[in-house]
């Protein structure tokens, strides 16, 4: 039995998640996908002054209310950023790091620095009447839909979860500095076929920061794999736990 702790990215919630935690619970494994503050059931704890550094927060606390060791820590997105930021201060208590679809940052990143539409998000939201707040990303024709997710009856059941994103989540840096981290190995999975007209994927380092070959595993589907492809996603996961 494996311990998966799965980090929603923004604007989501940690419902986005309901087609794989059956599926890695139903094959032995402990599961935890929880609402980061701000979304889902800690939406009304939203505001200017939630960042990265509350989720990063949010997750730290997870691991040791639970006492959770040896935990597969998986990231989707933005939460690349709150994975890493998690790995940096308890790294004994996780064995696998996964980015999933998901920013990748170094010491001292922001979710701005990794993909510059994060800043035009910003400033169009700086000129509203909350500049703090930024909406979800409109849903794109075939094949970007909305989050990558195109089935009308999906995009019409995600739309029910996502919510705005508090702009200080993008632009509060990550503290990578714990040399202990690095032991931690990492797996990536990158969403392929889909991707937005102009997108560049940041390029996987060949060696991992422990010494070992990167590993980089590909699903042909949208960016939210997890509505999309749940099954194919869960077999990936349960192969790394």
């Amino acid at each position: 039995m494996s311990t998966y702790l799965l980090v929603h990215g923004a604007w989501h919630s940690g419902r986005a998640w309901d087609r794989v935690v059956p599926l890695l619970t139903a094959a032995g494994h402990r599961v935890f996908a929880p609402s980061l503050t701000g979304y889902g059931d800690k939406a009304g704890l939203l505001g200017p002054g939630v960042g990265l550094d509350t989720h990063v927060d949010d997750v730290v606390g997870l691991i040791t209310e639970e006492d959770l060791t040896d935990v597969v820590l998986v990231g989707h997105s933005y939460a690349g950023l709150v994975v890493s930021g998690v790995v940096n201060r308890v790294p004994d208590r996780i064995a696998q790091l996964v980015y999933l679809d998901a920013m990748v940052p170094v010491d001292g990143e922001a979710a701005t620095d990794i993909m510059p539409l994060t800043q035009v998000l910003i400033d169009l939201a700086a000129r509203s009447d909350t500049p703090w707040r930024i909406p979800p990303l409109p849903e794109l024709p075939p094949p970007g839909g909305l989050f990558g997710v195109t089935d009308p009856a999906d995009v019409a059941w995600l739309r029910t979860l996502v919510s705005d994103q508090p702009a200080l989540c993008l632009q509060q840096p990550v503290h990578l500095d714990n040399p202990a981290a690095r032991a931690v190995p990492r797996t990536h999975i990158h969403c392929v076929g889909s991707e937005p007209e102009g997108f560049e994927r940041r390029p996987v380092p060949a060696v991992q920061p422990n010494g070992t070959p990167a590993q980089v595993w590909e699903l042909e589907t949208g960016h939210d794999c997890m509505i999309t492809k749940p099954a194919e996603l869960t077999q990936l996961l349960v192969k790394l736990g």
